[in-house]
């Protein structure tokens, strides 16, 4: 049986949980075992699961990204029960609000005593139609914009808002966490998990890694394309031609086309938080990293500059956002980010 234990408010309030204290059994110290395991369909049934035995009602609500873009959400709540604050999630590339790391972070977010919004990018969880321009990840502004709209309906005066992203959404939510005090975001705390912090860097990581990655996101990312294509026909030229190149060069295809970054090195450079980037931060900032991701270089993080109130907590194991804990898919990932963004 899955743990459906719900997450003691004085486990919250004790001492960090640290990745130190995630220690997979021998069997599941594989990185690429990690990383598969944790986007399995058992998880997300479980992350619903989860949800629903918490009695949260869940409604779709459509956000306003600002200049007529439109981002959906979905908000979910304890019916009679005074939140502790707003929790607002934000998934991966190619994921989406009802990946399993987002059911299972939501579900632990609500038990903590939080309402919860999982907010999907453009072009992700089937959101095609509400925009015309294609994803891209430079695309901040339109996330700010939507987290502003969101904490417009749903914050409540007194009450902490936290953030927290996982991988693409992980890089999103710190570039969000910078932008916020401008953007009037009353934000008290970000999480990140395995967050891209060099784009050159996990760019050429997937160029040369094992294929099963560039083959993973490489198919997904096409079949989101044709579909975006279908709905609008300013797509026409991205034809099959175009969407058989390998995932740099289409990357370059999409940057001279449809952004306006002109090459595909000021597009890389417009997205990273790598080096001084994230200095600026104003609330206090949580980065879990694992040293055996294949995914994200874990090299990028020994030179990512943090300023004082940021805590970058690294595992030995958990691959890409993994952290599976035994055979029934438990997550560490989700406990710590609750107890970071709730302690």
């Amino acid at each position: 049986m899955l743990n459906t234990a719900p997450i003691a408010t004085d486990t919250l309030d004790a001492g960090p949980l640290l990745a130190s204290a995630f220690q997979p059994p021998k069997w599941l110290r594989n990185p690429h075992l990690q990383s598969i395991l944790s986007s399995s369909e058992r998880r997300r049934r479980h992350g619903l699961k989860l949800i629903r035995a918490l009695g949260a009602v869940t409604d779709e609500h459509i956000f306003d990204g600002g200049d007529g873009v439109r981002l959906q959400g979905w908000h979910s709540q304890v019916p009679g029960r005074e939140a502790r604050g707003l929790a607002l999630l934000l998934h991966g590339w190619e994921g989406s609000s009802e990946s399993s790391y987002m059911r299972m972070s939501a579900a632990r977010m609500l038990e903590a005593g939080f309402d919860v919004v999982r907010l999907n990018f453009r072009d992700h969880g089937g959101t095609y139609h509400l925009n015309e321009g294609v994803f891209h990840s430079c695309r901040i502004g339109e996330v700010v914009n939507a987290a502003a709209d969101v904490a417009r309906r749903f914050h409540r005066s007194g009450k902490p808002m936290v953030l927290a992203g996982y991988s693409l959404g992980g890089n999103f939510a710190l570039r969000l966490a910078l932008r916020a005090p401008g953007a009037g975001i009353p934000l008290s705390r970000v999480a990140a998990v395995c967050p891209v912090v060099d784009p050159f860097a996990t760019l050429d990581n997937f160029m040369h890694s094992l294929p099963v990655y560039h083959w993973y996101f490489q198919n997904n990312w096409r079949r989101s394309l044709r579909r975006k294509r279908a709905l609008f026909p300013s797509l026409q030229a991205m034809d099959d031609e175009v969407l058989n190149q390998n995932m740099r060069e289409l990357t370059r295809w999409i940057v001279e086309r449809y952004t306006e970054f002109g090459t595909l090195d000021n597009y890389l450079e417009g997205y990273s938080i790598a080096g001084e980037r994230l200095l600026g931060l104003q609330v206090p900032a949580h980065i879990l990293m694992a040293q055996d991701d294949p995914v994200i270089p874990f090299t990028d993080f020994r030179e990512l500059k943090l300023p004082a109130q940021a805590e970058l907590d690294v595992a030995r194991w958990g691959g890409h956002c993994g952290f599976v804990e035994n055979a029934a898919c438990d997550g560490f990932s989700e406990r710590w980010l609750a107890q970071r963004l709730a302690g």
